[in-house]
């Protein structure tokens, strides 16, 4: 059996103004590609700066991942803040503590 990881994950900019939800399979690669596009004014994350990793749930299955990316997306920002502090109330910095 094959074990897949997926991964919905919410990044923020340095001022933790701003909030960016996306989908993954490899969130490092992911993490490093948004910080690669830093003020890229073709992307959000770019324009935005939204390279830091504040949240992330693991999936196996790509469908249920993608399923819970549209739902997050759909919220306010304060139930999206409310999830972030669920698992890290002081908006640590994630980015060197994930991956496999």
């Amino acid at each position: 059996m094959w074990n897949h990881n997926y991964y919905v994950y919410i990044t923020t900019n340095p001022g933790k103004t701003v909030l960016y939800v996306g989908v993954t399979n490899d969130i490092r690669v992911r993490l490093l590609q948004h910080k690669q596009n830093n003020s890229a004014q073709k992307s959000f994350t770019g324009k935005y700066h939204c390279y830091n990793l504040i949240y992330y749930e693991r999936f196996t299955h790509i469908e249920y991942a993608i399923e819970r990316e549209k739902e997050i997306k759909k919220w306010r920002r304060e139930n999206k803040n409310a999830l972030i502090e669920t698992t890290n109330p002081d908006w640590v910095f994630l980015n060197d503590q994930v991956g496999d």
